[in-house]
């Protein structure tokens, strides 16, 4: 995680900000604000000064965390999502299509396009899922995002609308139809 240092006054501060400590404030400005005895630290941007300490510089306090709790980060740093499936993808794309197709059949936004929309669509769609999606936690917006501008970019209607009913479907469904394929949790 990389920290941003702001050109304003910085104080160092526990995770408790509105606590005050009872360290003295003779702290030496040249000390780095990540030295402490675990090497985590939070520095904060703002300070809660009181009247008798309107004239002192920014405390430095060290941030420590448990054992338990440093090893609970490093641990989900490590996760690995798999791969995609390219079985699942291939069946999802065709419950995703059937959907697609029904949904812009029906709305008149699309006229003589609907079926060029629901190509567009459909293949963005898959490819993501043959390329990224490996399980719940990777569903993304981007490959909505591209139907909405790939359909407006060739002068249809409804790249807005053909983005919305999609990203609906899938934030109901793939995660959902993972879980089922791979015998996952039914979160």
């Amino acid at each position: 995680m990389a920290l941003r240092i702001g050109t304003a006054p910085s104080t160092y501060h526990s995770s408790f900000p509105f606590f005050s400590s009872s360290s003295s404030s003779s702290s030496s400005s040249s000390s780095s604000p990540y030295s402490s005895s675990t090497g985590f630290g939070c520095i904060c941007s703002y300070s809660y000064p009181s009247s008798s300490s309107l004239t002192k510089k920014p405390q430095s306090l060290p941030l420590s965390f448990s054992s338990s709790f440093k090893n609970h980060i490093c641990k989900a740093a490590e996760y690995k999502f798999p791969d995609p499936i390219p079985e699942f993808a291939d069946s999802e794309t065709e419950k995703f299509k059937t959907h697609v197709r029904k949904k812009f059949v029906k709305n008149e936004i699309y006229g003589d396009s609907a079926e060029e929309v629901v190509e567009i669509c459909t293949e963005i769609f898959k490819n993501f899922l043959h390329t990224h999606y490996g399980g719940p936690g990777t569903l993304l917006v981007l490959p909505f995002i591209d139907m909405a501008d790939t359909v407006n970019e060739r002068g249809l209607p409804g790249g807005s609308q053909a983005a919305r009913t999609a990203v609906k479907w899938a934030q109901k469904h793939v995660d959902k139809d993972w879980n089922e394929w791979t015998g996952g949790d039914s979160d």
